[in-house]
């Protein structure tokens, strides 16, 4: 008995269709779809750009205690940046404690959404942009598509396999690491898998394909005629002949139901033969593979033991040479200690080690030092080790001059040497190798140094230096950086030494590539650094006092409670660097570049920034007292709340500053007498002196006395009590 078909009448509306804005039935679906998915990203981006945003402004405020950025935070980030390629951010870094928080909501609330946005998706078919926009996903019975669907519709058609294509294509061509290619790339993806990639078919985009759903008009009456894809050859139906050709589709013949199979695997169901000769030959395949494999696998551990073995007798053969009972000539001992450098044992290393840390005799400490500098990077594990126990044994005695501290002085630096012969030697093939603690400090006798590190042109990126001693060092011209095995800078593989807790005190780092390299608490003192690379490094409570910067690169750095007394900063470059809370009472900053830099709560007091650019710069709340600021430029710097008592800003340029709780008592403003003999920034003759207050807000300043706020009148300042 046919079932009758009811039929609803196109002039009556549905309840969905009657909710809907007139305008948007006017709309293709097309325009409706990609318009809602337009807002659904909108919506997520925006969730997570706000937080994100006031997080960044927050953590620009001094009056906001920090705090360590949050572990979410630093995994996320790290994550994030591996795949597009980024600089890895080493070290724990400080913000304000309020963007901890936001910056978190920054993750957590796109994901939040998104994922609501999915289980509306999966429950009605709708999220709220696709029903402002009269849009709506079902399944082939034209009901809501499920969890399961959803997340194959999303995640995987439309986003995994677009982006995996787009990321592949790009890793992989000369464009890499250029985010730019990466994002239209992607971009060119979405917009061509949501065609279908060009399908025949067209109509259905391929997620809509992979998931087995429907992106229909919410707006019109529901039809079954709506599911079924466009022929090419066929034409225009009606909605009439569409029923009845929908209700005529889902009977199926017996004819279309004995068709033989298409392809090989439903063929061999239908062959036993077949399968069973199949298995066979992939049975004895296996076997032989097994059987051949075992065979290598037996082969090598027996010539693996046979080697052991026999270098296992060897070595004894030479330990007995090397006893003193022996009886052995000084060139016998030394021929047996080379043979044991080439061994190749570890029980060979160690007994080398232990015998460098023991032996008197000159000529044979040359011969054990160049048998270990043979043995290379494998006996620098050892080396290391003995190197502790020889620089604890001399801690303990003490530093009075002895005859026992002068022999374990030098055991000491025959030790040092060795080690630093390896380094030299094996330059860039030290990734990631640990020589955290060490101690390759000088060494001094009474007559003259015993030992100095000289490291210079080698390449050490990668090395862990954690804690190490190295004072008085020479890495002239050496790099703590390598581009890593992709061979461009700034991606997430370069190879980054830390020298986090390292002494490297009065050393020699000039024209030095330091570049992002972990110095968190590490002691530079003294140490000269004229020409070297420090942009983006963190040195977080490093010690940098008295130490020459002379034209160095610091570009981004972060010094956070950093301590530069003293330092010589001419002309270096801290454009866009961390300052916050560093000390820099006495140091020298001529014409040194300190734009768009954090020096909130800076302590400057007594130094010389004459020349100095310290244009949009955070100085709130700094200490500038006693300063010498002759012809700097402060225009649009955030001064509010700086102390710039008795400092001299004759000819500097406030213009567009931040004054607001600015103490200015005793300050000069404008330039006394030239004094021929001053070997600082001249007075510039051209230009005029009005230019450095003009429209500068004194409203709000303290501590102005009756000769500052005439000067300041006169020039164009603004200030309630001028005329």
């Amino acid at each position: 008995m046919a079932t009758p078909i009811v039929r609803r009448s196109s002039d009556q509306p549905s309840s969905s269709q009657s909710n809907e804005p007139g305008k948007l039935n006017s709309l293709p679906l097309v325009t409706r779809r990609i318009a809602a998915w337009a807002t659904e990203m909108t919506l997520v981006v925006v969730s997570g750009l706000i937080p994100y945003s006031l997080g960044t402004y927050l953590n620009t405020r001094s009056d906001l205690n920090r705090v360590p950025l949050n572990p979410v935070l630093i995994v996320t980030e790290r994550e994030i940046a591996r795949p597009l390629a980024l600089p890895v951010s080493y070290g724990t870094r400080n913000v304000a404690w309020p963007t901890n928080f936001l910056w978190t909501v920054a993750i957590l609330a796109p994901l939040t959404l998104s994922g609501w946005q999915l289980l509306l998706l999966a429950k009605t078919g709708s999220t709220f942009p696709k029903r402002w926009f009269g849009v709506r996903v079902v399944n082939s019975q034209g009901q809501p598509p499920g969890l399961g669907a959803v997340l194959m519709r999303e995640v995987i058609g439309r986003w995994t396999l677009s982006l995996s294509v787009a990321y592949t294509l790009w890793r992989y061509s000369p464009a890499f690491p250029n985010l730019g290619v990466l994002t239209v790339l992607a971009g060119l993806m979405i917009l061509a898998e949501g065609t279908g990639f060009s399908s025949p078919k067209g109509r259905r985009a391929l997620h809509d394909r992979l998931a087995g759903t429907y992106a229909i008009d919410a707006t019109k009456p529901f039809k079954p005629s709506q599911l079924r894809e466009k022929k090419p050859e066929q034409s225009q139906w009606n909605e009439e002949g569409d029923e009845d050709a929908a209700i005529a589709s889902v009977v199926i013949t017996p004819s279309q139901t004995t068709q033989p199979p298409s392809n090989l695997w439903r063929r061999l169901p239908l062959n036993p033969s077949m399968a069973l000769l199949g298995l066979a030959l992939l049975s004895m395949a296996g076997v032989l593979i097994t059987l051949v494999g075992t065979q290598v696998y037996i082969q090598t551990q027996q010539n693996r033991r046979a080697l052991e073995q026999r270098n296992s007798q060897q070595f004894l053969t030479l330990v007995q040479q090397l006893s003193p009972n022996s009886g052995a000539s000084n060139e016998e001992r030394r021929s047996a200690i080379l043979a044991m450098g080439t061994l190749n044992d570890p029980q060979a290393t160690q007994y080398l080690v232990d015998l460098l840390a023991k032996e008197t005799d000159p000529s044979l400490v040359g011969t054990i030092e160049q048998a270990l500098a043979n043995i290379g990077l494998p006996a620098l594990p050892d080396l290391k080790s003995m190197n502790q126990s020889l620089a604890g044994d001399l801690e303990s005695i003490g530093t009075n001059p002895s005859p026992e501290r002068e022999l374990r002085q030098k055991r000491l630096q025959n030790n040092q040497r060795v080690i630093n012969k390896i380094i030299e030697v094996n330059s860039g093939k030290l990734n990631n190798f640990d020589l955290s603690r060490v101690q390759l400090s000088q060494s001094v006798s009474k007559e003259r140094p015993l030992f100095n590190l000289v490291l210079e042109k080698v390449d050490l990126s990668g090395v862990n230096f954690k804690g190490a001693n190295l004072s008085f060092a020479s890495f002239k011209g050496s790099s703590f950086r390598g581009v890593g095995e992709d061979g461009r800078w700034d991606t997430f593989d370069d190879q980054i030494a830390d020298l986090s807790g390292a002494q490297i005190k009065q050393a020699n780092l000039n024209d030095t590539n330091l570049s992002r390299v972990l110095m968190v608490r590490t002691d530079l003192s003294r140490a000269t650094l004229k020409g070297a690379n420090l942009a983006n490094a963190r040195l977080v409570n490093a010690n940098l006092s008295s130490a020459q910067l002379m034209g160095t690169d610091v570009r981004g750095a972060i010094l956070e409670n950093a301590s530069l007394t003293g330092a010589d900063l001419s002309e270096a470059i801290f454009n866009d660097a961390n300052l916050y809370a560093a000390r820099l009472g006495r140091v020298i900053a001529i014409a040194t570049q300190l734009s768009f830099a954090n020096l909130s709560k800076t302590d400057w007091q007594g130094a010389d920034l004459s020349g100095a650019n310290l244009a949009r710069a955070d100085l709130s709340n700094a200490n500038l007292s006693a300063t010498r600021m002759t012809n700097a430029n402060l225009n649009s710097a955030n001064l509010e709340g700086a102390n710039f008592r008795n400092a001299d800003l004759s000819l500097a340029d406030l213009r567009g500053a931040n004054l607001t709780g600015t103490d200015f008592q005793g300050t000069i403003f404008f330039p006394a007498k030239q004094d021929p003999a001053d070997q600082f920034v001249q007075t510039p003759t051209l230009g005029s002196q009005s230019a450095v207050v003009k429209g500068a807000d004194f409203s709000q300043t303290k501590n102005l006395d009756a000769k500052q706020l005439a000067y300041i009148c006169t020039q164009g300042g603004i200030h309630p009590r001028c005329p």
